[in-house]
C-alpha cells in the first residue's frame, strides 16, 4: 500500500516516522503528591478557636508544665486520623456510610442524631471564634461578625464544586496563615529551652492542672473530622482501587496517607505548642489575662506590640473561617452517610448558624460559649471512635488493609483514655 504525501502528512508520526519517546515514569514524589491533602483539612479542627483559649490558659496558668500533654494529644490524633483515612481508602466509603451498612437501623439513627448535635456545637465554636476575630480586627459587632463568618465559610465550601483539590488548597492556605501568625509571635516572645525540656516530662502541678490537661487532651480529637477525613480519601486517585488490591499498591497508598497525616498533624501540633509556649513566656503570673480571647489579644499588644496582636487576630480569623467551612462539610457527610439524604448547603448553614447567632445576639460570653461547645463535642467522641476501631479491625470489611493487632490495641487504649478524660472533664463542668 502506497500513501501520497498528503495522506502521510495527516497520519500520526508513530506510523510514518520515528516513534515518540514515551514520557518518563512518574517519580515517587510525583506519584505521592496527588494523594496529599485530606489530612490538612482535618488538621484545621485541631487549631480551631476552642484550642486557642485552652492552650493559652494552660500556658498562662502552669507555664511549660502541660506541654507534654499537647505532644501526647498530637500523637493520638495522628493514630486516629490514620485509621479513618485508611477506612476510606479500603472500603471506598466514609465512616457514616459504613456504620449505616454494618449496624442496625435504630443504632444508625441514634448515631446520626448525636452527630448532628456535634455539628451544631462545632459550628457554634467556629462562628463565635470568627466573630471575635472580626471584632478585634475591625470593631465589627459580634452578631454581624457571626453572619460574615458564616457567609465566608459558605463561599469557601463552594470551592468543592470544582473538585477536592481547590477546597483542600484553600483550607491548607488558611492553616498556613494560622501557623505563620503564631510563628511570628513565637519569635517575639522567645523560648526558654530549659522550660521547654522540662515541659516534655509528664508531670502535673496540682489538681487544677490535671483538669486543664484533661481539657487539652479530651478536646483534641474532634469527632466531626473523623467523619470528614474518611469521606475525603475514597477515590482521590485514579488507580486507588486497583492499586489497593496488591500488597505493593497498599504499601504505596498507606505511605502517602501516613505522610499526609504526619505533615498536617505535625503542623497543627506545632501551632498548639506555640500557643502554650507564648502564654508561658508572656502571661505566667497573670493568668487572668489569658482567660479570654480579647484578653490574650490585648496582652500580646502590650508586651510585643501591635504586630503580635494583629498576627493573633488574623490567625483567629483564619481559624474561624476554615474550621467553619469544614464543620459545615461534616454536617453534609454525616447526613448523607447515615440517612442517604442531602440538604442544600444554604439550608444547612442557616440551621447550624442559629445557635451561634443566638449566643452572640444575647450577649453571651464568647469564651464561655467556646468552652461549653467543647463539652458538647466530648459527647460525640465515643460514637465516632468506637465504630472506627471496630470497622478497621474487621478483616471481612478491610481485607488486606485490616489493622494489625498492635494497632487495634493501641487504638483501644487511646480511645479509652480520651473517653475517660472527657468524662472526667464533663463531670467537672457539671459539678462546677
Amino acid at each position: 500500500m502506497y500513501l501520497s504525501k498528503t495522506e502521510a502528512a495527516v497520519l500520526p508520526t508513530t506510523l510514518v516516522g520515528t516513534p515518540r519517546t514515551p514520557p518518563p515514569p512518574a517519580t515517587g514524589r510525583r506519584r505521592l503528591w496527588p494523594l496529599l491533602g485530606p489530612a490538612f483539612v482535618a488538621a484545621v479542627a485541631y487549631v480551631d478557636p476552642g484550642n486557642f483559649a485552652t492552650n493559652f490558659s494552660g500556658g498562662a496558668s502552669f507555664g511549660y508544665t502541660l506541654l507534654w500533654v499537647i505532644v501526647a494529644a498530637n500523637l493520638m490524633a495522628m493514630l486516629i486520623q490514620s485509621l479513618t483515612a485508611k477506612l476510606g481508602l479500603a472500603t471506598g466509603r466514609d465512616l457514616a456510610t459504613n456504620c449505616r451498612e454494618q449496624l442496625p437501623r435504630p443504632v444508625t439513627w441514634g448515631l446520626w442524631v448525636q452527630a448532628e448535635a456535634v455539628a451544631i456545637a462545632t459550628d457554634l465554636a467556629e462562628i463565635v471564634g470568627g466573630a471575635v476575630a472580626l471584632y478585634l480586627l475591625f470593631g465589627v459587632p459580634l452578631p454581624v461578625g457571626g453572619v460574615i463568618t458564616a457567609v465566608v465559610a459558605f463561599v469557601l465550601l463552594a470551592a468543592q464544586s470544582r473538585g477536592h483539590r481547590p477546597f483542600e488548597r484553600v483550607i491548607t492556605g488558611l492553616l498556613l496563615v494560622i501557623g505563620a501568625g503564631f510563628g511570628y509571635t513565637l519569635i517575639g516572645s522567645g523560648v526558654d529551652l530549659g522550660g521547654l525540656a522540662g515541659g516534655l516530662v509528664p508531670t502535673f502541678a496540682g489538681p487544677d492542672s490535671l483538669v486543664l490537661a484533661a481539657g487539652i487532651l479530651g478536646a483534641t480529637v474532634m469527632p466531626h473530622v473523623i467523619y470528614v477525613h474518611s469521606a475525603l480519601t475514597p477515590g482521590r486517585y485514579g488507580d486507588v482501587v486497583t492499586a489497593g488490591r496488591t500488597q505493593e499498591g497498599r504499601r504505596r497508598l498507606l505511605r502517602a496517607q501516613r505522610i499526609d497525616v504526619l505533615l498536617a498533624m505535625g503542623l497543627a501540633g506545632l501551632v498548639n505548642a506555640s500557643m502554650l509556649v507564648i502564654a508561658a513566656q508572656l502571661f505566667t503570673g497573670d493568668a487572668g489575662q489569658a482567660t479570654s480571647l480579647e484578653g490574650v489579644h490585648a496582652g500580646l499588644g502590650e508586651q510585643l506590640g501591635a504586630g503580635a496582636s494583629l498576627a493573633f487576630a488574623l490567625a483567629l480569623l483564619a481559624s474561624g473561617f476554615a474550621s467553619s467551612s469544614v464543620g459545615t462539610h461534616a454536617g453534609q457527610v454525616v447526613m448523607a452517610g447515615f440517612l442517604r439524604r442531602h440538604v442544600p448547603v444554604l439550608a444547612r448553614r442557616l440551621i447550624t448558624l442559629a445557635p451561634a447567632l443566638l449566643v452572640l445576639v444575647l450577649g453571651g460570653d464568647p469564651t464561655t460559649a467556646l468552652v461549653w461547645s467543647q463539652v458538647v463535642l466530648s459527647f460525640g467522641i465515643p460514637f465516632a471512635l468506637v465504630p472506627l476501631l471496630w470497622l478497621t479491625s474487621r478483616r471481612d470489611l478491610m481485607g488486606g488493609w485490616v489493622n494489625r493487632r498492635v494497632t487495634t490495641v493501641a487504638g483501644a487504649v487511646v480511645a479509652a483514655l480520651i473517653i475517660g478524660l472527657n468524662g472526667h472533664l464533663l463531670l467537672g463542668f457539671v459539678l462546677g
